[in-house]
């Protein structure tokens, strides 16, 4: 069952101390990429935004957690190796957003990062599978550290992926969060345990994304960038696995694939397109999800309205794990008729003049200008 009401209340105070962070450190990380040049040019990136848009705000959100974390962690199993790898990542990626990196150098990065995640002792050290009438969990072995590796790099590229149009990777990345919030809840056994961690851990990266959110709602006022993606991507690869780590849980990390099912499977068939095209798995394309619904005629804002909604239904489905069905298909059924509501408006609504193919030049978004589609994107290689 989803747990007592007053069961959440550690992950206030560092959602936000967290979320009150980074608004209050977006403006200098505005100010520092200008400095820097870390700008999303409408005519040299392909941010669908018609103005040029700083890139460095995942330092403001990397600053947010970290003072969270730093105040309000003391029951955190690996505070400050959390702290130490997702500080790493954003200084590592924010050199990409001012110098632009090479694929083969962010990649490298990435596993790095993986690698960094597997040396603290942050672990996927078994897998569950669920049957009729008993659960096989399979003990990991030696290969815990690749498994998790393997875990962390997907993670940043699912939330890279994401980051493409304003507001959907912040936004998604907080309901996921939540979604982990809730399910670990559930599993506290005692005060301090690793669980615990996980509730304060996801109270401070929901935090983080909200007080981002102020400023990258469309019209953006500032991207996240490679270091605000990758931040995002390693801190959910860590709340995940510690939500699963030193616990017997049937279902393992079936609550948090459930709740990522959107960005998972994009970045699944993004892979597949590519590949099939013939084209480099890191060549930029303009086949993802959310350019397909900006490509249908939603605005930007109904774009991340759609991704959040699809995110929560999806979350709602790996809660039911957890009890409490008739709350969570209360929810659920709100979700949907929310979703449908915002596809029916925007179907009824006169469609941009626009085919969007492999190979097309530009997107025409509702309310702005056609910008260029085939051009490097400050969050990722799409």
């Amino acid at each position: 069952m989803i747990g007592s009401s007053a069961a959440w209340l550690p992950a206030l105070p560092p959602f936000l101390v967290a979320s009150t962070v980074c608004i209050a450190a977006v403006p200098g990380s505005i100010w520092l990429a200008r400095r820097s040049r870390a700008v999303a040019e409408p005519d040299l990136d392909r941010h669908l935004h018609p103005q040029p848009t700083p890139r460095l705000g995942g330092i403001a959100m990397f600053a947010g957690f970290a003072v969270a974390l730093a105040l309000f962690g003391s029951a955190i199993a690996y505070r400050w190796q959390t702290v130490a790898v997702c500080g790493a990542i954003t200084l590592a990626m924010a050199l990409d957003d001012v110098f632009d990196l090479t694929w083969r150098s962010k990649f490298v990065i990435e596993i790095g990062a993986g690698v960094l995640v597997a040396l603290t002792g942050i672990l996927i050290t078994f897998i569950a599978v669920p049957g009729i009438h008993s659960t096989t969990v399979w003990q990991l072995g030696l290969l815990a550290a690749p498994v998790t590796i393997a875990w962390i790099v997907g993670m940043q590229v699912s939330v890279n992926f994401l980051d493409g149009a304003d507001g959907v990777a912040a936004g998604v990345v907080a309901i996921v969060a939540g979604i982990s919030l809730l399910a670990a809840i559930n599993r506290v056994q005692a005060p301090g345990d690793v669980q615990s961690g996980v509730i304060i851990l996801s109270g401070a990266l929901m935090g983080c994304c909200i007080g981002f959110l102020v400023f990258n709602l469309p019209p953006a006022r500032v991207f996240m960038g490679d270091a605000g993606s990758h931040f995002l991507g390693v801190a959910l690869g860590i709340i995940t696995v510690l939500g699963v780590a030193k616990i017997a849980v049937g279902l393992s990390l079936a609550v948090p694939i459930i709740a990522l099912g959107l960005p998972i499977s994009d970045t699944a068939f993004a892979i597949v397109r590519r590949k099939r095209a013939g084209r480099k798995i890191a060549e930029p394309d303009a086949g993802h999800i959310h350019h397909r619904l900006l490509a249908r005629g939603m605005t930007p804002l109904e774009t991340a309205l759609t991704f959040y909604l699809a995110t929560g239904i999806l979350g709602c489905i790996a809660l039911t794990i957890y009890g409490h069905r008739k709350i969570i298909d209360a929810a659920l059924g709100l979700l949907v008729i929310s979703l449908i509501a915002i596809i029916w408006r925007s179907r009824r609504r006169p469609q941009p003049a626009l085919q969007l193919e492999e190979n097309d030049e530009y997107v025409i978004v509702p309310g702005h200008r056609a910008v260029p589609t085939r051009m490097r994107h400050g969050g990722e290689a799409d």
